[in-house]
């Protein structure tokens, strides 16, 4: 089994070299998909600026969705107005992973605080789009999402922009807050991970310095009370 640049389990198919770190495969019904061999990238503070600033402006809110929130692309395109308690800054993500190897049947809803201004641009979104209390914060797929990151990614000229995929926002969100301190608990319980999955996948923070934390803090605003 492979999983590819968007996070789909593949059975394991012949892949063909691309260039360093980056297969390509071809599904049964034809399409072309991509395996990288680090899945592990995440985004420096500065690279996530760049790159936002690169997507268009009334598309930015989808992306800020997932580094705010630290949420898998699917729990995130399930996302409702009514999931916000917008008097708590919460968002109770209700459409999440379902693990089966530990039994579960449907996933565990999860309730996290957000930040005072992303609150604010979904408000804005919101009323521009006059979305309903019970229509979908985003109607759009997840391979449109993963399109339009791919093209902004290349604009943007990041470095081994192939390594990224959809995953890599909620990594960063998970690098990001460790490095600033939060609570090893408080990080698992954000991104519905055990400890042992906390370990595997987030990296040392003193990879990051003053400047990094300090941009950090600006683009994920004020949850947890950063200033």
């Amino acid at each position: 089994m492979v999983i590819d640049t968007q996070g789909n389990k593949i059975k394991r198919l012949s892949l063909t070299p691309v260039h360093e770190g980056l297969k390509q495969g071809i599904r049964k019904d034809g399409r072309k998909y991509s395996v990288r061999d680090d899945r592990s990238r995440f985004f420096y503070p500065n690279e996530w600026e760049i790159f936002i600033n690169k997507v268009k402006s009334e598309k930015r809110i989808v992306f800020e969705t997932l580094i705010q929130t630290g949420a898998r692309i699917e729990e995130s395109l399930n996302i409702k107005p009514r999931d916000f308690d917008w008097e708590r800054n919460n968002l109770t993500l209700r459409v999440t992973k379902i693990k089966a190897r530990k039994g579960e049947k449907v996933g565990k809803a999860r309730t996290l605080p957000v930040s005072s201004q992303f609150i604010r641009k979904v408000k804005a979104h919101i009323k521009e789009n006059n979305i309903k209390d019970d229509s979908f914060l985003f109607p759009v797929t997840k391979q449109a999402v993963y399109q339009m990151m791919r093209r902004n990614l290349k604009s943007a000229g990041i470095k081994d922009a192939w390594n990224f995929g959809l995953h890599n926002i909620r990594k960063t969100q998970g690098n990001w807050l460790k490095a600033l301190e939060i609570p090893a608990d408080e990080i698992c319980l954000r991104l519905g991970h055990d400890f042992n999955t906390y370990l595997k996948h987030y990296g040392s923070p003193n990879i990051f310095d003053r400047r990094d934390k300090l941009l950090m803090v600006k683009i994920l605003g004020d949850v947890y009370g950063f200033k």
